[in-house]
């Protein structure tokens, strides 16, 4: 059921990774480890899809759903880098229509971070997929007044709201911009917006009873906070073509576990002699914008310029320089810097916090090497 490897010391995480399937029910996984811009673990196996038995193998791709905001956070770094923005900067300086409904005072900073106040979309989510409707309804939505939405995790929205500055200023998506500075230069096998000629290597994910719930909430905030990808029968959504394809930059990543690992070594050292954002400007990106307890699951969150930072009992492990974004369902992406460590977790299975099976891992990863 698993195959791959690790280097001289790492043989921990192996072990790590075959109790997770011998213990805790793991369906179809892979992770991946980097340590000074090198490759030192590379696993997979278990089973991709459950309708076909096909197995996890070598280039098996797998969505990450909010892993993909370390991805399109990037981006905008870059273009801070290049001098084309400022996270100080208003986004309706970029982007006019935004400005509508009083608005106008709210900055890349919080957006990256969100404090955007917009952590829903009132008209609805109909064209989940549609980046050009769901922009609009974001630029013409006035920011919600209610306190804890000051610091609510924006879910999906932050995707568009990223995506859109990222057309404004660039003249790209978010997809196009990741593939052609970060992917192909790096070689990473990572992608915002599946191409459809790679669709046969992704999984079929699968929601165990009980995952996804759909219970309508007395309190007004927490009903409208509801993430549609996540109520009962999300899964024909996640494994569809359309979605696949669709590249939404906060929720639409693909990925294998190693092209994530590298991608990540590529923000803490040179990769193959390469690296696209300096160590300026991921010093900005790991620099803490806003602290605080997320009122949707009651949890501490702390976030820079779109990476999650550690906090205690972080998804991101025990290291207190930890960076880099979780995904739902458990996938978990990020770097310790201090250690020269970078990481990714990939599965199939999704489940709900507490997930032992990222932690288990990370637990093996930080005591090896």
């Amino acid at each position: 059921m698993i195959d791959g490897w690790t280097a001289t010391g790492f043989g921990k995480v192996a072990d790590a990774f075959a109790r997770n399937f011998a213990e805790r029910g793991e369906l179809g996984a892979a992770f991946a480890a980097y340590q000074d811009g090198r490759p030192v673990v590379d696993l997979w196996g278990g089973t991709a899809d459950p309708d076909t038995g096909r197995g996890w193998d070598r280039d098996t791709i797998q969505l990450m759903f909010s892993g993909t905001k370390g991805l399109a956070s990037a981006c905008v770094l870059l273009m801070v880098q290049r001098g084309q923005v400022s996270l100080d900067d208003r986004l309706s300086r970029y982007w006019p229509e935004f400005g509508a409904a009083g608005k106008t005072g709210t900055t890349l900073s919080d957006v990256l971070s969100h404090q955007a106040r917009l952590p829903w979309v009132e008209a609805g989510y109909a064209d989940l997929l549609d980046h050009d409707v769901m922009a609009a309804h974001l630029a013409a939505q006035a920011p919600s007044t209610d306190a804890r939405a000051a610091f609510m995790y924006h879910a999906i929205t932050w995707g568009w709201l990223v995506d859109e500055l990222v057309r404004r200023v660039d003249g790209r998506t978010v997809q196009q911009f990741f593939a052609e500075e970060y992917a192909v230069p790096l070689g990473l096998e990572v992608w915002i917006g599946l191409p459809e000629d790679l669709h046969w290597r992704a999984t079929t994910m699968v929601a165990p009873d009980g995952v996804l719930t759909d219970e309508p909430h007395t309190d007004r905030l927490l009903q409208l906070n509801r993430n549609p990808l996540w109520v009962p029968g999300a899964e024909k959504i996640w494994n569809s073509t359309e979605y696949r394809s669709a590249g939404l930059a906060a929720v639409g990543g693909f990925a294998t576990a190693r092209g994530m690992a590298r991608f990540y070594a590529s923000l803490v050292g040179e990769v193959d002699g390469q690296r696209i954002l300096t160590p300026a400007t991921v010093e900005l990106a790991r620099r803490e914008i806003r602290r605080g307890t997320e009122p949707t699951w009651g949890s501490e969150m702390v976030y820079g310029a779109g990476f999650e930072l550690h906090v205690p009992g972080s998804r991101l492990g025990r290291p207190i320089d930890a960076f880099g974004h979780v995904g739902a369902g458990g996938s978990t992406h990020g770097a310790w810097p201090s250690r020269r460590i970078t990481f990714s977790y990939l599965m199939n299975q999704v489940r709900t916090v507490p997930d032992p099976r990222p932690q288990t891992l990370l637990d093996a990863l930080e005591s090896a090497g």
